[in-house]
């Protein structure tokens, strides 16, 4: 599909992208499978929260985030997949990166993500994300597997913080406009 040259366009998702995520999601081994509804609600309500990386318009990853209410300084990553065949090196990575630092950009001082303890490749990019931001991360049972039903793991909190507000962002080249981000891979 995409070239070596192809162009990643981080955007805020709308409702209208939430079937399409839905069809990544159901395309994505190891991933929790919702309903679509779900994607177009999320995209409704926590937009400002959530990215979708496309390359000539088409979908080729998601992240699906929100602030955590009662701890308005945290970001919780819910969700994120990128497809097999973007041909985008580290386009994850880089949606992971983009999302926290607006989040990071707009006061917040933590960010978290529930995380088999098997998935080391995500792990990886949250220690890499922490040890360049000069922040911890700890980790702590969020939720035992038996809380999630039969043949689902513990999902283990991982914990990014405190994130300093002034530190610049270690992010890609990119020229910004009106929440549309452009990568060049």
């Amino acid at each position: 599909m995409a070239s070596a040259r192809a162009k990643a366009v981080f955007r805020t998702p709308t409702p209208e992208d939430g079937y399409k995520v839905w069809e990544l999601v159901e395309s994505t081994p190891g991933l929790d499978t919702n309903s679509s509804y779900a994607y177009v609600l999320w995209f409704r309500d926590f937009a400002d929260c959530s990215l979708v990386a496309t390359v000539d318009d088409e979908i080729v990853g998601f992240l699906t985030g929100y602030r955590r209410p009662e701890e308005p300084d945290t970001y919780f990553v819910w969700q994120t997949a990128v497809s097999a065949r973007h041909g985008i090196p580290f386009l994850g990575v880089k949606l992971f990166e983009e999302a926290a630092e607006r989040q990071r950009a707009r006061g917040a001082r933590f960010i978290e993500a529930s995380v088999s303890a098997e998935n080391r490749s995500i792990l990886m990019v949250l220690r890499q994300y922490a040890r360049r931001r000069s922040a911890e991360v700890k980790e702590q049972l969020l939720f035992p597997a038996e809380l999630l039903g039969e043949g689902h793991h513990d999902e283990i909190l991982q914990r990014i913080g405190p994130l300093a507000p002034d530190v610049p962002a270690a992010s890609v080249a990119s020229t910004t406009t009106n929440h549309v981000k452009e990568t060049i891979a």
